[in-house]
């Protein structure tokens, strides 16, 4: 694994996650309370013995700069070759933004050339799962592979038109890719299911240097791994499709793209199920983050105004520092330092850090960005017409987003005074 470099693609808009990232990049987004997207892959690579990371940021990288720095660092020692580096766009070979995956790292090649790895890891930044890579490399290796592309299991509607789709032949060797067709081709005897590609691949570093020097001279080419170099390689070359292998430890193997308003809570929700699809308290395959230094989360039960107050959190997750001053949550994800004031109801939603709820305020089926203060008696997610006229932003499942720096409080307030006034 020394000779092994990981290149995470770090740098897409997420756009269809607006507006949580409309100041932050995708992998920097919040998940499961203290977590971000892009600790998921970064422990990936801790846990499968990778100590070389590269980590190609583009849009409103600020954000993930910062949780790299002060969650991950620590974890190496540049003494020992062991780092994961942040490169922002250097734009040493064109002056251009990243026109796709191949083009992201053909334009960090010194970077990775310093570092003589043997084998090139490429990985998107802003996928949630858990996966071995040493067993990736070690098939990778065995086949005398150029390249190994992870492939997953998918039913044909959910892969249609989302990702790329692999025909491989009983060795697993590759004879046919086609990126985001709307009609995926099934696997032999499974009509239902058909093989995606997960964007995660293994190179042998001396051909992806040679096959990226050759995509940048083509001028007709996206400059895309998925769309380009492997489907101009599969036919002269050695390439192999590398079945994934679940560290998940549930029934069904756990891969989630979050990359819609919809797909990002209902993974959020899946975790204060009874049984959660994601297993976030597996110990033989921790998943790593930032950890701020909060006093543990209180709970207000009971405590004068004729016990009347009782601070209650069912079927959810409370991280630390947050105070359940008499509200009761239910079904949600409360992040670090969140305040629920009394007699508040929050349910089947998501509060990032620092958000406040004011006294019997009433929230549902809602994603609060980090620091909102929702006044007191304000009601959200009950009446999406009237949410949408505030100018908060309307999932198409009906889930309530409230930016960051909306200002909520205070529209909120201005329209409980106007109605007041009639």
């Amino acid at each position: 694994m020394q000779n092994v470099l990981a290149v995470i693609l770090a740098g897409g808009k997420g756009t269809r996650l607006e507006p949580l990232t409309r100041d932050r990049a995708k992998p920097a987004v919040h998940f499961g309370g203290v977590y971000r997207i892009i600790d998921f892959v970064l422990s990936n690579c801790l846990n499968s013995g990778i100590r070389k990371m590269l980590l190609l940021t583009q849009y409103k990288a600020m954000s993930l700069d910062r949780h790299i720095n002060l969650g991950w660092r620590h974890f190496f020692c540049r003494e020992l070759g062991e780092f994961v580096d942040v490169l922002p766009p250097q734009q040493r070979i064109d002056e251009h933004w990243y026109q796709g995956t191949a083009d992201a790292v053909y334009q960090n090649i010194y970077a990775i050339e310093r570092e003589r790895p043997e084998y090139v890891l490429i990985l998107a930044g802003d996928h949630i799962y858990k996966m071995n890579y040493h067993e990736m490399l070690d098939f990778h290796i065995s086949m005398g592979a150029d390249i190994t592309v992870g492939a997953l299991r998918s039913d044909i509607p959910s892969a249609a038109g989302q990702f790329g789709v692999m025909e491989v032949d009983e060795q697993d060797r590759i004879i046919g890719f086609e990126e985001k067709p709307a009609h995926p081709k099934p696997i032999p005897g499974d009509p239902e299911h058909c093989l995606a590609s997960m964007g995660i691949y293994v190179f042998t570093a001396r051909f992806m240097f040679e096959q990226l020097l050759a995509d940048a001279n083509r001028q007709d080419s996206a400059h895309d791994f998925g769309r380009n170099i492997i489907p101009s390689v599969i036919g002269d070359h050695r390439v192999y499709a590398f079945p994934f292998r679940d560290e998940n430890r549930k029934h069904d193997a756990y891969w989630r793209d979050v990359g819609t308003l919809d797909a990002y809570w209902e993974a959020n929700m899946d975790l204060v199920s009874i049984d959660p699809l994601l297993n976030l308290y597996d110990d033989k395959w921790p998943v790593r983050t930032h950890q701020p230094n909060l006093p543990p989360p209180k709970f207000v039960f009971g405590s004068g105004e004729r016990g009347e107050r009782r601070g209650r959190a069912l079927d959810s997750i409370v991280c630390q520092g947050s105070i359940i001053s008499g509200g009761l949550v239910e079904r949600s994800v409360l992040g670090p330092s969140v305040r629920v004031n009394s007699y508040a109801h929050v349910e089947d939603s998501i509060l990032f850090e620092a958000v406040n709820v004011g006294r019997r305020a009433r929230i549902r089926r809602a994603i609060i960005d980090k620091g909102v203060v929702i006044p007191e008696d304000a009601v959200i997610g009950y009446d999406l017409e009237q949410d949408r006229r505030r100018g908060f932003a309307i999932s198409e499942g009906g889930v309530v987003v409230i930016a960051k720096d909306h200002g909520a409080g205070q529209l909120l307030v201005r329209e409980q005074a106007s109605a007041a006034g009639q």
